[in-house]
């Protein structure tokens, strides 16, 4: 990422104005403590569009933007969205644009001092939106040093940034914990193997050993998936995840006074759900500077949202078979049916609708 952008700056220092061959703009971010200073630059193209000057190469002349410098300050004001820990700054005293004439660009900066350590700071940003080309290159400097970049435009108007501190460490926790309930509550695919797991009952020991062999493999897969070091594509995982639905209600018909496999069965296929979790974690976006955590926030949010599953339907199931025991074992039979058949559906539905497996 980094070599890219400065390519693109350096491109954008020698390029002629006069054919706006460079539609970039960029902002610098830096924190120090509870002061956060920004920096923007816009190119002059850009610029001279925006305040009605001709020629475009007048505005890096001194003077050259006769007494205009409110107007663009205001407009970055516009254009320019700064939340920290989700509230707006107004970020108000934005200097005199100062002419930068080697990147044939203005500079305009402003410093704002906040009440309490920021946790995240996110950047909101539509510089210029009659150029649907335009984009936006932000970097963020923490205690000095340049910790993370971005780029926006398109359908990428913003970036938030955890701050290396303990409050961007809460941040983290208090974004990716809620995430990850979230998300096995609204994966019925999830659910659903965990729920056939938890079909046959048994000791509460022996339902915690369950539901922790799939936290392990899951928590190890996701990982490798999201670091990059195994990251099978998602039209040969999610066929196997239903597949694995599909084991789990057979396994609970066929197993009769057999030995119990369901920790193993959760401790395998839970390798497979862990890469179903990881496309999901990818989406959101993950701090580069919080990695660990993020992961570890996810896996957190994931435990508590199936330990509230697995207690719900384990403590109906109890409740069921104290009352009649026949009632109970016709609830396993028809659930693992029901999963099966779920599990086949999906199956059918991934591989030949959506183009899995191949």
């Amino acid at each position: 990422m980094r070599w890219l952008i400065t390519l693109l700056a350096l491109t954008v220092s020698v390029a002629p104005v006069q054919a706006h061959p460079a539609p970039f703009s960029f902002v610098d971010v830096r924190i120090e403590g509870s002061v956060v200073t920004f920096e923007v630059v816009v190119h002059a193209f850009d610029v001279a569009y925006e305040l009605g000057i001709q020629p475009p190469n007048r505005v890096v002349e001194p003077g050259g933007l006769g007494g205009r410098g409110p107007r663009l300050g205001a407009l970055v004001r516009e254009r320019l969205a700064i939340l920290v820990d989700g509230q707006r700054v107004d970020v108000e005293a934005w200097s005199e644009p100062e002419p930068v004439p080697d990147r044939q660009s203005v500079r305009l900066t402003a410093r704002q001092e906040l009440s309490d350590l920021p946790g995240v700071i996110d950047v909101a940003a539509d510089m210029f939106p009659y150029d649907l080309q335009h984009q936006t290159f932000v970097n963020f400097y923490d205690a000095g040093e340049l910790r993370s970049q971005a780029i926006l435009g398109g359908s990428d108007r913003s970036f938030e940034y955890f701050v290396g501190s303990r409050q961007g460490t809460m941040a983290v926790i208090q974004k990716f914990v809620p995430e990850g309930v979230h998300h096995i509550l609204i994966g019925p695919d999830h659910l659903l193997f965990l729920i056939g797991l938890l079909l046959l009952g048994g000791a509460i020991r022996r339902l915690l050993l369950v539901i922790t062999a799939f936290t392990i493999a899951h928590s190890i897969t996701l990982a490798l998936a999201v670091l990059g070091v195994v990251s099978p594509p998602g039209s040969v995982v999610e066929p196997i995840i239903a597949l694995s639905i599909v084991y789990v209600g057979a396994d609970n018909l066929l197993v009769r006074d057999g030995r119990d496999m369901r920790v193993w069965i959760a401790l395998v296929f839970g390798l497979i759900h862990g890469f179903g979790f990881a496309s999901v974690l990818r989406e959101m976006g993950l701090p580069s500077g919080a990695l660990g955590w993020s992961l570890f926030s996810f896996n957190l949010g994931v435990e508590i949202g199936q330990v509230a599953v697995a207690v719900v339907v384990a403590s109906a199931l109890i409740a069921i078979r104290h009352r009649s025991e026949l009632a109970g074992r016709w609830i396993a039979v028809a659930g693992s049916v029901a999963v099966m058949v779920a599990g086949a559906f999906w199956f059918v539905q991934r591989v030949f609708f959506s183009g899995g497996l191949a």
